[in-house]
């Protein structure tokens, strides 16, 4: 049996990469293969699949996760001023300090649960966003947000070399910008998948689920069930941390505008329209939605004009109007359509639909065993 499942995550984890590694081919045909959206498909797939391991394994819902997105963004472009343009400091002590403040809040958090949890985890974010906005603006810098300088030390870049002008995060000499910021970002998805992947298949996933599904009688027992949620908690802040940093790496700034509420309601959204509780879901969830974030949000009046330009001036002007709302600035009335129908006929998301359609496939399938058994076997009679 350990043979069979360890064959089966060998499998799928070889499908997760080869799927990853090969977006910029099969999306070309979609129009989202260029460099800027698959980067954000790949962060913001890891910003879903570590608020999946809180969200999905224990039922606590957070509306406060952008507050790691943004530490870890800060985290990160401090690291670029201070040290060095590489980016392997930078994401390190993004998800270091990012755990540490995710350990803070979670402790206070996590004495309560349910819709008292939400609204401190919703709480603490709002604070965060407020401070980095105004009050400690010498290290955010406020409104304008935190960018690369020519007066920044970069201390180890410097004893190396005095690179003139504001260099690019870099890997080893590689620029993290276009095709090579995306792959970067692809391989921490396909190592944070893996890691959410052996949470959910351990033991310690096993105790998480049995919270989600009865925290109380755990508790009637003698379980002390804290250190788990704090654990992950803290696991799934890592991973925004990560996220934020990741952000940073592709584009070298950071702003509060990352730890709004907006943000989190985002992650939330992704998780359970992809299907929270499941190891992909959160990831097509995240790409779903940065990818129609990206195609309607790019639609304008005279680009609808364009689109209805077959249709006689009556009509055209018509469906212009009624199109309009939806698109451009208004695509989030498109996004709400879509999460409400997910809602209400998929309520277990996308990973639910796609069960479905195979549950459906099998079963016509299996009915069509016995027919054609029968047919058989009535053949053979008449060759008899």
């Amino acid at each position: 049996m350990q043979m069979t499942t360890l064959r089966q995550e060998v499998l799928f984890m070889a499908i997760f990469t080869a799927a990853v590694l090969t977006m910029p081919f099969w999306l070309e045909p979609l129009g989202a293969s260029y460099p800027d959206l698959l980067q954000k498909f790949a962060i913001y797939g890891i910003f879903a699949i570590g608020f999946n391991i809180l969200f999905g394994l224990t039922g606590y819902l957070s509306f406060g996760h952008a507050a790691f997105l943004g530490m870890g963004s800060y985290a990160a472009v401090w690291s670029f001023k201070l040290l060095t343009m590489n980016v392997i400091p930078a994401v390190i002590f993004a998800v270091v300090l990012s755990g540490i403040f995710a350990a803070a809040i979670g402790y206070v958090s996590l004495r309560r649960s349910g819709i008292y949890f939400s609204i401190l985890t919703l709480a603490f974010a709002q604070m965060s966003y407020n401070l980095a906005y105004s009050v400690f603006t010498p290290i955010t810098n406020g409104e304008t947000g935190l960018q690369l300088s020519l007066r920044d030390p970069r201390i180890l870049d410097r004893t190396l070399d005095e690179a003139a002008g504001i260099p690019f995060p870099e890997f080893f000499g590689t620029e993290m910008n276009g095709y090579a910021g995306f792959y970067f970002c692809a391989v921490l998805l396909i190592i944070c998948f893996f890691i959410s992947m052996r949470i959910f298949h351990s033991p310690f996933g096993m105790t998480l689920r049995a919270i989600k599904s009865n925290q109380s009688r755990m508790g009637y027992t003698g379980f002390n069930t804290r250190p788990y949620t704090l654990a992950a908690f803290v696991i799934s802040g890592m991973y925004a941390g990560l996220a934020g940093a990741l952000l940073a790496v592709t584009d070298p700034l950071a702003g509060a505008e990352r730890m709004q509420w907006t943000a989190s309601g985002e992650v939330v959204l992704m998780t359970i329209l992809g299907g929270a509780g499941t190891l992909v879901g959160p990831v097509i969830g995240a790409g779903v939605i940065k990818y129609f974030e990206n195609i309607f949000s790019a639609y304008h009046e005279a680009r609808l004009h364009e689109i209805f330009s077959f249709m006689p001036e009556p009509l055209q002007n018509f469906f212009v109007t009624i199109t309009a709302p939806f698109v451009g600035e208004g695509w989030f009335l498109t996004l709400g359509l879509i999460f409400m129908l997910i809602v209400t006929f998929l309520p277990g998301g996308l990973m639910e639909g796609a069960r479905r359609l195979g549950g459906l496939v099998v079963r016509r399938k299996s009915q069509q065993e016995p027919d054609k058994l029968a047919t058989a076997g009535v053949g053979a009679q008449d060759h008899g």
